[in-house]
């Protein structure tokens, strides 16, 4: 029956989780990779104890509908790309399987990712509970950066076609810069860089908060991750963004609208220097972190110089960019 039907496709990172099935274009689903809890108070007696034990396994919520939950305690059971609580992980992927993808988990192959410095116990937890809890006939669990290369095929002639390059992977918890030669990553020269996403919204949240008074204090990480992901890019020069917006300011600044969650009211506020300060922490990240100062072009460089020099060469000519945080505009 397995061979017959597509395989399923789950790719699960910090921020947001990817599913459908093999062999469509583009996802079904893209939920956040959170899961809302009750947490319920722990008081009565034992057996009262474990029949709520009981409702409360069952009482939850994941994906938008999980953000939605007030009254819920949300977790993000994935940080920094790794899976740290597996108990909520199980529990995120029934409602994937069985909710969204509608899928009897016995009938389809599943094909999961992993970061590429995943660890071999990581690995085996995942395996456990697909095959135990699921009953699955089939896994295979892939590199992330191997699929972006792939997956880059479709932009290309079929003589270009290659499995070897640099990948860059930036999610909304960690970046990596991975070298692949011939399908197989290289994992000693592997280099991991502590911004991502999550570092954009909360450096952009900071610029907004100096300048704009208006951004309710509940609602500033929200609203700088809406700014983010709808005015952001990334600029070639940075003196002369910063004079393109000091000379015709009403040209280059955007208006952002939002609605304060507890009175209802809309309130506005103007984007301007945000727009290209975000994103630049790649290139300058001492901005944000002054513990790391190395822009991402010298990390590629490095990691590449770190490579046998026979693969060199195909992998500065081959540099893919992959994940949420590489898809400014430019």
């Amino acid at each position: 029956m397995a061979s017959r039907l597509p395989a399923c496709v789950v790719d699960c990172g910090t921020g947001y989780t990817k599913l459908g099935y093999a062999g469509n274009t583009e996802p079904q689903f893209i939920i956040p990779s959170c899961i809302a809890i009750k947490e319920s108070a722990k008081v009565g007696d034992q057996a009262q104890r474990r029949m709520m034990k009981g409702v409360d396994d069952l009482d939850f919520f994941i994906g938008d509908e999980a953000i939605e939950k007030p009254s819920y305690a949300t977790k993000w059971p994935i940080r920094h790309g790794i899976v740290e609580d597996w108990d909520l992980m199980e529990r995120f992927m029934e409602q994937v399987i069985f909710k969204y993808l509608r899928a009897e988990p016995e009938d389809h192959y599943f094909l999961l990712t992993e970061p590429p410095l995943n660890t071999p116990e990581n690995r085996e937890y995942t395996a456990e509970i697909m095959f135990e809890s699921f009953n699955v006939p089939g896994l295979y669990i892939a590199v992330q950066a191997v699929l972006a290369l792939a997956a880059s095929w479709t932009s290309r002639q079929v003589g270009e076609r290659t499995l070897t390059g640099t990948v860059i992977d930036s999610g909304d918890g960690v970046t990596h810069v991975i070298p692949v030669a011939e399908g197989y990553v290289i994992g000693s020269c592997i280099k991991h860089i502590p911004i991502a996403g999550r570092d954009i919204t909360y450096f952009t949240q900071q610029l907004l908060r100096e300048r704009e008074v208006g951004i309710p204090p509940e609602q500033s990480l929200e609203t700088a991750k809406a700014v983010k992901e709808r005015f952001s890019y990334v600029c070639p020069d940075l003196v002369k963004e910063f004079n393109k917006y000091d000379t015709d300011g009403s040209k280059w600044v955007k208006q952002y609208t939002g609605v304060n969650a507890i009175t209802k009211k809309e309130f506005t506020i103007d984007v301007g220097y945000e727009r290209f300060l975000g994103p630049e922490i790649f290139f300058h990240p001492e901005f944000a972190n002054p513990d790391f100062t190395q822009p991402i072009s010298e990390v590629v460089d490095e990691v590449i110089q770190n490579c046998p020099i026979d693969v060199r060469r195909p992998l500065y000519k081959n540099v893919v960019l992959s994940g949420g945080s590489t898809m400014f505009r430019d």
